[in-house]
């Protein structure tokens, strides 16, 4: 499509629109987000919003979104206090968990606040959010040392082409930063403005190929949808931002004599980010919502200054126009580094249900004939559904959820990679490294190469919830069929939990807990002291993580 096409397309969206409150929801906001989607199910609340560009902008009709305390010293100006965020998380005996905004990969306690104010005059608005983030920070056993060098080559390998390191340092960690905010103007159904804020793509419930509030946000210019833009076709949603995005700068294991022997430092530069999101609702088929994203990134001391340089989201996608001679490719040499995803999600309001999936590529197809044969190459994919059982009690439901996330590399690395140790993961990359910002990747936050199964049986009523949940996740798979640790008696290292789920509202004051209980089959791949390669037997770690956060809605 030419640039200017682009260009009339959203000039003529900007027509179709609705007043608005203005101030954002931040991405995964415990309690509230789940509670919008889940009405969608109920009552048609938000029809028009995918729930697959976040984060959401609060509506006049939003419950935890009271108008009341709103000061209006005239018809152009408001303010309003946000909510206020506090969580507070512990992990017993190694890292857990993720989509936590700022916080780190920690053992023992860690504090998340975030708090702010939103205001509007006229067009104009503004967004301050600021997050302090307070961790121990504790040592924990990691990565072992006692592996041979072909093996530990191969968990380099993910090390070197990422940023994903064990421990922030060797000392307690604190950080206080611009968090959700943002400056913003309005137009229509638009907004262009400046963010640090999470953004959260794709329709997953639990994790997200993409963007998602995995790691802390980062600072960026956007141009993007404010509401459902309605045309004669149906409604549209979009997203166009550039950003910076940031190496941790810490060293991946807690074994200082691993890394000097095979850890390649980081070069201290930044990275660029460029990233479109478009979702589009048919007007003939109201619940059936489609999405596409995409994304580059690469170190700027390797960018260019011509057009495609600054917005790479519009160039082709294939790699075979950018072959020069025949063996070099550009974005290879130059290490830009792209992620494209397609998605859908199907609501049916009359079943209380709705079931979803994402799926994307890391690397490009070479042409479109590569990828109808080979569609598997570098890719990640996730599926899930939500299904809403009425009970007796009124406004009170059973709730089902389950979702899939896979991020291993498919059998085809056999043939691919014949006689090396494997290509890479989702999120990993050469020579841009991770798809990540301070050591957290922007989107799944599982680990590299890792898969999860995620399934929750709850009761829930309006802001209330009991429940429980079950997870299967499976640790870096890539690296351990990559090392060929499944041709010796290192099993894979599995880890198996029950969750329990309470949700509570008293008035203003919102609470959402989880105690998790976590048995690390095999973890880290350790043999039990009496394991033999005729009866292997693997050493488990069982560990405790749990996480409560109180929410304060502000009326004034």
């Amino acid at each position: 499509m030419k640039l200017k096409n682009i260009g009339l397309i959203f000039f003529f969206f900007s027509f179709f629109h609705e007043e608005i409150n203005g101030q954002t929801l931040p991405v995964n906001f415990p309690v509230l987000e789940e509670y919008l989607r889940r009405r969608q199910l109920i009552d048609l609340s938000n029809s028009a919003s995918s729930f697959q560009l976040r984060p959401l902008q609060f509506q006049e009709n939003y419950p935890f979104s009271d108008t009341s305390n709103v000061i209006k010293p005239n018809s152009d100006f408001k303010f309003i206090v946000l909510p206020l965020l506090s969580t507070t998380q512990f992990n017993s005996k190694r890292p857990y968990g993720w989509g936590d905004f700022a916080m780190i990969p920690n053992v023992g306690f860690q504090q998340y606040l975030t708090g702010g104010v939103f205001s509007k005059w006229k067009f104009i608005k503004l967004q301050f959010q600021p997050e302090l983030v307070l961790a121990e920070n504790k040592p924990w056993f990691g990565y072992p040392s006692d592996f041979s060098k072909t093996v530990n080559v191969a968990r380099y390998l993910y090390w070197n082409n990422g940023d994903y390191p064990e421990r922030y340092g060797e000392d307690g960690y604190s950080k206080f930063w611009w968090g959700q905010s943002k400056l913003s103007l309005e137009f229509g159904a638009f907004e262009i403005g400046a963010a640090t804020q999470n953004i959260g793509w794709g329709p997953g419930q639990f994790n997200s190929l993409i963007f998602s509030n995995n790691p802390q946000g980062f600072a960026h210019l956007t141009l993007n949808t404010i509401k459902p833009a309605k045309t004669f076709i149906g409604n549209f949603e979009g997203q166009l931002l550039s950003g910076r995005i940031d190496d941790s700068g810490f060293d991946p294991s807690q074994n200082h004599d691993l890394d000097r022997e095979y850890f390649s430092p980081f070069s201290g530069d930044w990275k660029y980010v460029n990233a479109l999101a478009i979702t589009y609702n048919p007007k003939w088929i109201p619940g059936l919502f489609l999405g596409i994203n995409r994304t580059f990134q690469l170190y700027r001391e390797n960018m260019g200054n011509e057009f495609f340089d600054f917005f790479p989201v519009f160039m082709g996608v294939t790699k075979e126009q950018f072959f020069e001679d025949g063996n070099s490719v550009e974005f290879d040499e130059d290490g830009a580094d792209q992620q494209i995803s397609v998605s859908f999600r199907y609501v049916l309001p009359k079943s209380k249900f709705e079931f979803y999936g994402e799926f994307g590529r890391r690397d490009h197809a070479f042409n479109w004939r590569e990828f109808i044969i080979n569609p598997e190459h570098a890719r990640a994919y996730l599926m899930g559904f939500k299904k809403l059982i009425e009970m007796a009690k009124p406004n009170r439901f059973f709730q089902i959820r389950a979702e899939i996330t896979h991020q291993q590399e498919s059998v085809n690395r056999y043939i691919r990679y014949f006689g090396e140790l494997g290509g890479l993961t989702w999120h990993t990359h050469t020579p841009s490294r991770a798809f990540a910002n301070h050591g957290q990747t922007l989107g799944v936050g599982i680990g590299v190469g890792s898969n999860v199964q995620t399934v929750e049986f709850s009761v829930v009523e309006n802001f209330n919830k009991y429940g429980i949940l079950f997870e299967r996740l499976e640790n870096h798979q890539d690296f351990y069929y990559g090392a060929l640790l499944n041709k010796t008696e290192h099993k894979p290292w599995i880890d198996l939990s029950i969750g329990f789920l309470f949700d509570k509202q008293w008035n203003n004051l919102l609470l959402r807990s989880k105690l998790q209980l976590i048995n690390g089959i095999n973890y880290q791949w350790q043999l039990s002291p009496n394991s033999t390669p005729d009866f292997p037997k693997g050493e488990n770690l069982f560990s405790v993580h749990s996480q409560l956060s109180l929410i304060y809605l502000f009326n004034n």
